[in-house]
């Protein structure tokens, strides 16, 4: 679904990261963990082709991205941001409809399967009882699960999520990341950002650890995610330690 070649990305006139290179199955969840300023959102909007590539190569499927227009990525790819400012009072059953623009022609209204596909997506997230509240009306919490609504909306067989659940309280944060593995399940390839370890354990099948532009190491959780290599990423010491059933959670070391 997605292959990236020496990859060096940044902005016109600075480079901020190189030699990035992973390939992505259909259904494969890989998590990237970085610092703030790693590179991470950078990397993520040069995927989507709103930032140019400054070497290497992306494949989406088998065609260069730079091959694709602008409505065709946005059939394959959904993107969440990290956050959304609310300028307008649409209801957040219009916010997600706006997923389905990707599919309709120029001037086109909204058939009734795209109403349908909108409406999937709120229940999934369980924002059908918020469908006709204003998105200026809602938390930002709320706004960001409508984020991944819309994103869904598209129907996309890629989904890349910059830090997804970042605003969202403890029981949406769980609510995203088991509707990550759902997605999963179905064939979507997802590529999502986060500043907890503990993410990447429960939700992708690979890691990738972004520091200052470059890739620390890559692997399953199990195999990068470990305490040196999250105090070279952080700076901060981390323990590692298994669950019972054979999960992992990371727990720093704090001063008292």
């Amino acid at each position: 679904m997605l292959e990236v070649r020496d990859l060096a990305f940044g902005f016109p006139g600075r480079t901020i990261g190189r030699d990035i290179g992973f390939t992505l199955g259909a259904g494969e969840v890989m998590c990237v963990l970085g610092p703030n300023g790693g590179g991470k959102t950078t990397l993520f909007r040069t995927l989507l082709g709103l930032l140019p590539r400054h070497a290497g190569s992306i494949l989406v499927g088998s065609d260069p991205l730079e091959s694709l227009s602008r409505g065709e990525i946005a059939r394959r790819i959904g993107y969440v941001p990290q956050g959304h400012a609310a300028y307008f009072a649409f209801t957040v059953r219009e916010f997600v409809l706006m997923g389905r623009t990707a599919h309709m022609g120029a001037l086109a209204s909204p058939a009734r399967n795209d109403v349908r596909v909108a409406e999937r997506a709120l229940e999934s997230l369980e924002l059908s009882p918020l469908a006709d509240r204003p998105v200026t009306q809602i938390s930002g919490g709320e706004r960001q699960l409508a984020l991944v609504a819309r994103a869904l909306a598209q129907e996309p067989k890629l989904l890349v999520m910059d830090e997804p659940t970042a605003s969202l309280d403890f029981g949406n944060q769980v609510r995203v990341l088991d509707r990550i593995s759902k997605l999963s399940e179905k064939g979507i390839s997802i590529l999502f950002s986060s500043h907890h370890p503990d993410h990447a354990f429960l939700s992708a099948g690979r890691a990738l650890l972004l520091a200052e532009g470059r890739a620390l190491a890559i692997g399953t959780p199990q195999e990068v995610i470990r305490a040196d290599t999250l105090e070279r990423l952080y700076g901060v010491s981390v323990q590692v330690l298994p669950l019972p059933g054979g999960g992992h959670t990371c727990l720093p070391a704090v001063s008292r």
